[in-house]
């Protein structure tokens, strides 16, 4: 595969040196050029044609919101990550971005010593780069020729766990505003991010919803009408207590190199509601919830994955469906009609009175 060309839009001398340095050591990515502007970076873009573009977000002039907007009209599917740090501004304006169309974020490297922070970026930034490129390894034809819907007998769903990485967020804020406020099952979702984005998503998500959406809080019992996205750098687990389901946060260690994890909720909800269970698989990079999909399937579950076309990256539904697991493949638009439509099945009254009502 030819090495992915990368287009560095920094203000500072000494970072754009340091991701030269770090994409560079490579032979999957070659750095195209490099901006110190917004204006800059929309000038080299048809000179420079790069795949993919590494977007600060604090420059003077046109910053990294105005750059990406300007990138949005001029090349609607350019891959761009924005580059930023990890402050409360930060996930702000970086979550701001990925609604805007960012393709995904990373965090600037923390370390003093250089190399420390050269291997950081390429830990951070490397797989994005590849998986974003255009030229990326395609889904193969076993996968792409997958029955889209799996037949077998459904109980009446008790929970809806979901999971997602790449292009989650927005693909978040197209399904969770969709359902109705009398929704009559928690809901549970693991969202690939460090600590202040899970909060920050949380909260935007809860502007937009019918339903209460909250960042996770050990202890707590789940009740229709919300909905609990795991905290950044805790795995999120439900447990049985007495007649309730709560929730469980700990530091175990990373699975699949991601902490939260979505193969540990999943197998956890396959523990304690079996049968009962619908599970979505969204938009992602790697290979995260296949196993706790193919967990939530032995135990009598329902599956649905995102589409390929609908999806930042097909790595995590895609694993889904090549293992077989899934009973359905959903564009995103028509994903939360299928939610309602399944969790409401065979209920034989309005759960409206149970639905939390929100603060």
């Amino acid at each position: 595969m030819l090495p992915v060309r990368v287009l560095i839009v920094d203000d500072s001398v000494l970072m754009r040196k340091l991701l030269c340095e770090a994409l560079g050591a490579g032979p999957e990515v070659q750095v195209a050029g490099t901006a110190s502007s917004g204006a800059i970076a929309l000038a080299k873009i048809p000179q420079l044609n790069p795949d993919v573009v590494t977007l600060d977000i604090e420059m003077p002039g046109l910053n990294g919101i105005q750059t990406l907007t300007e990138i949005r009209k001029l090349y609607p599917k350019l891959p761009v990550i924005m580059f930023s740090t990890l402050t409360e501004r930060g996930a702000a304006i970086t979550l701001e971005a990925l609604s805007l169309g960012a393709s995904d974020y990373a965090n600037k490297p923390n370390a003093e010593n250089p190399v420390d922070a050269i291997a950081q970026v390429r830990q951070e930034l490397i797989e994005k780069i590849v998986s974003l490129a255009p030229h990326a390894p395609a889904v193969p034809a076993s996968v792409r020729a997958a029955p889209a819907v799996r037949q077998r007998v459904r109980p009446q769903i008790a929970v809806l766990a979901i999971g997602s990485s790449t292009g989650g967020p927005n693909a978040l804020g197209e399904v969770i505003p969709q359902l109705p406020g009398d929704f009559p099952v928690p809901v549970v979702v693991v969202q690939h991010m460090p600590p202040l984005f899970t909060r920050l998503l949380a909260e935007r998500l809860n502007a937009k919803s019918s339903l209460t959406v909250r960042e996770a809080e050990a202890g707590v019992s789940l009740c229709p009408g919300q909905v609990w996205i795991a905290r950044g750098d805790f795995h999120m687990m439900v447990v049985k207590k007495g007649k309730e389901v709560v929730l469980q946060l700990n530091q175990d260690p990373p699975e699949n190199s991601c902490r939260p994890a979505v193969d540990v909720l999943f197998r956890s909800v396959a523990h304690v509601y079996g049968a009962n269970t619908l599970a979505l698989v969204m938009t992602g990079m790697g290979s995260d919830g296949a196993r706790g999909a193919q967990r939530i399937q032995d135990a009598g579950g329902e599956i649905l994955v995102q589409d390929a076309a609908s999806s930042v990256v097909w790595g995590m539904p895609g694993a889904v469906v090549q293992s077989g697991a899934a009973d359905q493949i959903c564009p995103l638009q028509e994903i939360s009609q299928e939610v309602v439509r399944r969790v409401t099945a065979g209920r034989l009254h309005v759960w409206g009175a149970q639905a939390a009502a929100k603060s």
